[in-house]
């Protein structure tokens, strides 16, 4: 009889499996939901008969992804106001060991399944397309090329010129104290001429129906939002870095807990992602500090 593969730390491997789930679908509970199945189909497996257990199930996830994002692609279709993934709570002292911060996050949503595959299991997950090609099930050659097309589509949204750690909650806490305060003048400060405000509320709890773009729009949009927080001020809970961004999450009105990340560029704000449906913030836990899950180290 031949020996079974053993795997690695079942801890560790979970964790890389879960941070390709995740990278792929932009969803926490789906990717953990995912792993899981796979882990499933493992144990049920013939272990004679699998020669590389880790790509095994590389192979596993990376399918039922494909077939989790047709369907997911259909349900965006009908989602209400912009789309953002569920943002997930990085540590603060390491930085992300990739650069798939959450614009790149978004901006991956207008790629194919294929071509979101074939760009992270080889740009991100350094999978080679030999094995990418038994995965997505299509030719090396085609897997190379896919790719490549998602490599050119993604490119304006890579990070250019990010803030350091430092800089970056520093520009977090002056935005929060600013815009919370009614602060016009510092906030205006804050803000690049080309700002863009997303708000993603998913028809679950009151958001904006569309994004806020440029600098003036905004201005007025944070009026209003200054003007309702003296009435219901909120709560912070903590900063924090989402998806690569510093920014931080709080407690509004009503107990709605959301999350707020910063795009900075040459020190300025260029874009603000605020989740709010609160389907996409189960896996934080609680609305309170104590409570609220500790980032999550997928690195």
């Amino acid at each position: 009889m031949t020996d079974t593969p053993a795997l690695e730390d079942d801890t560790t491997l979970r964790r890389r499996l879960i941070r390709i789930a995740y990278r792929m679908l932009g969803s926490v509970s789906d990717a953990e939901d995912v792993v899981q199945e796979a882990w499933l189909r493992w144990l049920a497996a013939d272990r004679e008969k699998v020669r590389e257990p880790v790509a095994f199930l590389k192979t596993i996830v990376t399918r039922l992804c494909l077939n989790e994002l047709k369907s997911a692609r259909r349900r965006r279709m009908s989602y209400v106001g912009p789309w953002l993934p569920e943002p997930l709570l990085t540590t603060s002292d390491a930085e992300v060991a990739d650069d798939i911060t959450l614009p790149v996050m978004v901006a991956l949503e207008r790629l194919s399944p294929l071509e979101r595959a074939a760009f992270l299991l080889h740009d991100v997950f350094s999978m080679g397309f030999e094995e990418i090609s038994t995965a997505i099930n299509r030719e090396p050659a085609a897997c190379r090329k896919l790719a490549s097309r998602a490599r050119a589509r993604l490119q304006e949204a890579r990070p250019r010129f990010s803030a350091t750690p430092e800089q970056g909650r520093k520009l977090a806490t002056a935005f929060y104290e600013a815009s919370r305060s009614g602060d016009m003048k510092k906030l205006q400060s804050l803000l690049a001429e080309d700002i863009v405000v997303y708000a993603d509320g998913g028809g679950k709890v009151p958001a904006t129906s569309a994004p806020t773009f440029g600098h003036e729009r905004s201005m007025v949009l944070f009026a209003a939002l200054a003007r309702y927080f003296r009435k219901s001020p909120s709560r912070l809970i903590r900063f924090a870095d989402i998806d690569g961004l510093p920014g931080f999450v709080t407690e509004e009105d009503g107990g709605i807990v959301q999350t707020t990340a910063l795009q900075i560029r040459d020190g300025r704000i260029i874009a603000i992602y605020v989740t709010r449906n609160p389907e996409k913030l189960r896996h934080l836990g609680a609305d309170q500090e104590d409570t609220i899950r500790p980032p999550i180290d997928l690195n």
